[in-house]
């Protein structure tokens, strides 16, 4: 029988690495599973080391903090498993048991735990545009992954566009390693902003820090059109420009302002969005973020509804990496009293809980600041591809609600296919959600990543009878607004694929 550590932790990321090193610190066992090759998540995605970069540092933010926690990491405290997607948590008596699908060949693995953390991150929000299929088009975090980890650029002349604060960073990233970044294309208005002074000055370290992003772009010549989108991109066998339209306040762009600026590369995106795979196939409540967009409902020490089950990070709601640190830590001093009854410093919890409260604001004030305005899909053709991988059309998923009844993003799925594809929905589902005028419903999977067969076969039936136990002081979240869900094990054709890989905002 397979020894149960105290404590898995999925994702690698800054909740994850910082919930995996703060428990081990406590004298809790941990093992860290993680997808990539190398811990940091997207945050802090390193180049490969073939390139032998000389100063990947360069290219990160709070670069010393996490090299500080590497260094905790590899002082052996924590069993580090890389390259294992975990595609499901089931009870197995006493504990949960995490299964994963190990490296490129897909061997199975599993890691046994008194309690789980899911730290899963986010992913990249797209809107479709006439022309976004184009080669050259990229997500914005796309982009800046493949500056960080392969050193290079999607493009020389990249206009950089869509919507929330990480597209500041992308640009200023991209110029600041050679690429001429004729404008940022800011949907949303920055006034916005103003309306929650109080929250902004709590922040002083978000102000400085969009003051360096913007001395960035002003240096290298960059020009920031705000409350403006890209509507079309133009070229045959690779993007050659974009249209850049003026908005209105509910983003539908006005006739008459489109402009066009040549490219050769567009790097958009609209925001990222909480990974649910793993903790809505668990159980686990959710909430709706002030974006309408599902995270997942935890309580003062980031327990979930789930008793057993933790969470941290992006999952919880977008917020950056500086609040996933914070949730991180508060985490792990609640599994560790929870599983010994190690005690909690007041002093750090109150400091802690505090500056999680402090920079969750913030993610909600920015988060409601760049939320898609209701007329985003008017430049929208009939003829646009909306789901790539089927290739539904904008058309028939307008048919699929006006003429045959569709009611959600789920209606439109059965009707045309859309989300049915490679990528499971990750691309076109919050597209296709907002065309049907009702807000993204959680990922509801069985499996967060494609599966082989084989080891489907030869699990085990899992014993229900013994749940793990719940903690004495960490219990789960009080009901939540009406939209709070804890929904079953989804159908059996939404396997899961995982998206390209994208970037945390640097906020």
């Amino acid at each position: 029988m397979t020894t149960a550590v105290d404590l898995a932790v999925v994702g690698a990321g800054p909740a994850g690495l910082a919930a995996a090193v703060r428990a081990a610190d406590l004298g809790l066992s941990v093992t860290l599973l993680d997808a990539g090759e190398r811990p940091g998540g997207q945050f802090h995605r390193h180049p490969a080391p073939g390139l032998r970069a000389a100063r990947p540092q360069a290219l990160h933010h709070g670069w010393r903090r996490f090299a500080g926690r590497l260094r905790r990491l590899d002082a052996g405290r924590v069993t580090y498993l890389p390259r294992h997607h975990v595609w499901t948590v089931a009870r197995a008596g006493a504990h949960w048991r995490l299964h994963a699908v190990v490296g490129p060949d897909e061997t199975a693995a599993h890691v046994d735990a008194r309690a789980v953390l899911l730290a899963t991150g986010a992913y990249e929000r797209q809107l479709p545009f006439p022309g976004w299929t184009l080669p050259g088009v990229a997500g914005a975090g796309g982009a800046q992954a493949m500056l960080k980890s392969g050193l290079v650029l999607p493009g020389r002349r990249i206009v950089v566009a869509g919507s929330g604060p990480l597209l500041l960073a992308v640009a200023g990233s991209l110029a600041a390693a050679g690429a001429r970044v004729p404008a940022v294309v800011e949907a949303a208005d920055y006034t916005a902003y103003a309306r929650t002074t109080p929250t902004l000055l709590r922040n002083p370290a978000k102000l400085a820090e969009g003051a360096r992003h913007g001395a960035v772009l002003l240096r290298h010549g960059t020009r920031l059109l705000t409350r403006h989108a890209v509507t079309a991109a133009h070229g045959t066998g690779r993007v050659a420009a974009v249209t850049v339209t003026r908005l209105d306040r509910d983003w539908r762009p006005l006739p008459g302002t489109g402009r066009r600026i040549p490219c050769d590369a567009l790097a958009v995106g609209h925001g990222l969005l909480p990974q649910l795979d793993l903790v809505t196939s668990l159980g686990c409540a959710t909430r709706r973020a002030p974006d309408g967009t599902p995270a997942l409902a935890v309580d003062a020490g980031q327990a979930t509804s789930v008793p057993g089950v933790w969470a941290a990070g992006e999952s919880c709601g977008v917020g950056g990496a500086d609040l996933a640190l914070a949730e991180g830590e508060l985490a792990a001093d609640a599994i560790a009293h929870a599983l010994h009854g190690i005690p909690r410093g007041a002093r750090r919890t109150a400091a802690l809980t505090r500056r999680r409260a402090r920079l969750r604001a913030f993610a909600d004030v920015m988060t409601a600041a760049h939320r898609p305005g209701p007329g985003w899909a008017d430049p929208l053709e009939d003829t646009t591809e909306v789901c790539r991988c089927e290739e539904v059309t904008a058309a028939r998923i307008r048919t699929a609600v006006t003429e045959y009844g569709a009611l959600d993003a789920r209606g439109v799925k059965l009707l045309t296919r859309a989300g049915m594809g490679w990528c499971q929905g990750r691309m076109c589902g919050p597209a296709v959600a907002l065309l049907t005028g009702t807000p993204p419903a959680p990922d509801r999977r069985p499996l967060s990543c494609p599966v082989p067969l084989r080891h489907l076969v030869r699990l085990p039936e899992e014993d229900p009878a013994t749940p793990p136990a719940p903690s004495a002081d960490a219990t789960a979240p009080a009901a939540g607004p009406a939209d709070a869900t804890a929904p079953a094990a989804g159908p059996a054709d939404a396997t899961a694929t995982p998206t390209a890989p994208t970037e945390e905002p640097g906020t």
